[in-house]
């Protein structure tokens, strides 16, 4: 076994799986889809850390076990059509275009936009369509959606995205502020019911533009 498919193990066994993240075909697809490419070059020894890694604009990725915990909540369907809000590198990106029919990503920062594009193409996913954009109430003209996913927090709800979704769908967004936010998953299960769960705590960095909380005033 090669350093990096050992180091590829490990993250699995000691990062992923200790996360609860035992779906069979989550853990092959982070497995085979080497993250070590969608990580900037000054970071390539830290592929499969237990860290953010720092992007371009001051932006991270994900950590591992938050990409896994994130693909498995969603549960991806052959035909699905996804939206992602925040490419970023573009490796979660990858990671759900392997289970589902479509990916969506949107960027706000351009750098971003080249770079998971190119990382993309370097390994043929035809898939996945990176628009630059702001995605913070997300992309109306294309849905309705069957998965929507935040790769970053918000403190409240943006308003309206749950109505992009398709019934049936499923919405996965952090929501809260530091130190502790909580990993939520809002499935539309009629045109006008919805179903909302906690999944985990987490904390992520809030994306641009994110809709705040409003004070309390007496």
């Amino acid at each position: 076994m090669t350093d990096q498919a050992t180091a590829r193990f490990n993250m699995i066994e000691q990062q992923i799986r200790t996360w609860e993240v035992l779906d069979p075909q989550v853990l092959a697809t982070l497995n085979n889809m080497p993250r070590e490419d969608f990580v900037p070059e000054a970071y390539r020894g830290l592929a499969f850390a237990d860290i953010e890694i720092p992007l371009a604009e001051g932006q991270q990725m994900l950590s591992p076990k938050i990409e896994g915990r994130f693909l498995q909540a969603v549960q991806l369907q052959p035909t699905d059509k996804a939206l992602l809000i925040g490419a970023g590198s573009g490796y979660l990106a990858a990671l759900m275009a392997q289970h589902c029919a479509q990916v969506t990503a949107l960027e706000i920062f351009p750098a971003l936009c080249v770079q998971a594009t190119a990382a993309l193409a370097a390994h043929g996913i035809q898939n996945v369509q990176v628009i630059e954009a702001d995605g913070h109430d997300g992309f109306a003209s294309q849905s309705p959606y069957d998965v929507i996913v935040f790769a970053a927090s918000s403190p409240v709800e943006p308003e309206g995205v749950r109505y992009q979704l398709s019934i049936g769908g499923r919405m996965l967004i952090v929501l809260g502020q530091a130190p502790v936010m909580q990993a939520t998953l809002i499935q539309r299960l009629a045109e006008h019911s919805y179903k909302q769960d906690v999944l985990f705590e987490t904390s992520l960095a809030e994306m641009q533009y994110a809709p705040q909380a409003q004070a309390f005033t007496f």
